[in-house]
């Protein structure tokens, strides 16, 4: 498949997804914003789109013009039925542009914690499977979305509700970073060093480094929920 994705800062790209999809012998081709002279491809020039994360806002277009721009080629994509994956900022903007409410999640959510089902979720039961254990998997967020409308709430954590959510068969949201890899995960220390403040759902770094024993149970549920996007 032709699978584009959005990227709002260097620092965080596919991670895992980029091993897999090349694994799967899927095409990839990019939209950096961050760069000079970036574009966005026609609707008709793509299968699949996935919409990385960043330290930006969905509101914030004063500073960040292109988000205007970003959120009408994702309503566009949505009302084409495109098939698309928002992480974390992804899924904020996602659910933006479904009119749902983004703003300052309950806590601050940064490190490993674990996420358990939302009552609907049995209801998508190959993605209530991969996460019955209330599996630890890495974040690093202080915003939330609202669950949109006619969209199915996944995913729970101790710190905050709403961490994922599925729009019919072709649209998933995750709060969360499956799909980090030891690099990423340095890189998103080395430009987010300054959110690291004491908080209760905020771990050093000492302790994000120690849990990297869970990351690769992270990237099998993200090899799953990306099998299962692609071919449903």
């Amino acid at each position: 498949m032709r699978i584009h994705y959005l990227q709002h800062v260097s620092f965080e790209g596919l991670g895992y997804m980029e091993t897999w999809l090349k694994e799967q012998q899927h095409q990839l081709y990019a939209t950096r914003f961050y760069e000079h002279g970036y574009q966005l491809p026609a609707i008709d020039g793509f299968d699949a789109l996935i919409i990385m994360g960043g330290p930006m806002g969905v509101y914030d277009e004063q500073q960040y013009p292109w988000l205007a721009e970003e959120k009408a080629f994702i309503k566009a994509c949505i009302l084409s039925g495109k098939k698309m994956l928002g992480i974390c900022l992804g899924a904020q903007l996602i659910a933006a542009c479904r009119d749902a409410k983004v703003g300052r999640a309950a806590h601050k959510e940064i490190g490993w914690f674990p996420v358990q089902p939302a009552t609907e979720c049995q209801q998508l039961p190959w993605f209530y499977e991969l996460f019955k254990n209330n599996p630890v998997v890495f974040h690093w967020h202080g915003d939330r979305f609202d669950i949109p409308g006619n969209s199915m709430d996944l995913l729970m954590s101790e710190a905050n509700t709403n961490q994922a959510f599925c729009y019919g068969k072709n649209v998933i949201g995750l709060q969360f970073h499956l799909e980090v890899t030891e690099a990423s995960m340095e890189q998103m220390l080395n430009h987010g060093a300054a959110d690291l403040e004491p908080e209760r759902y905020v771990q050093s770094e000492q302790i994000i480094k120690e849990g990297m024993e869970y990351m690769s149970n992270c990237n099998r549920i993200m090899a799953a929920v990306l099998r299962r996007w692609l071919n449903g």
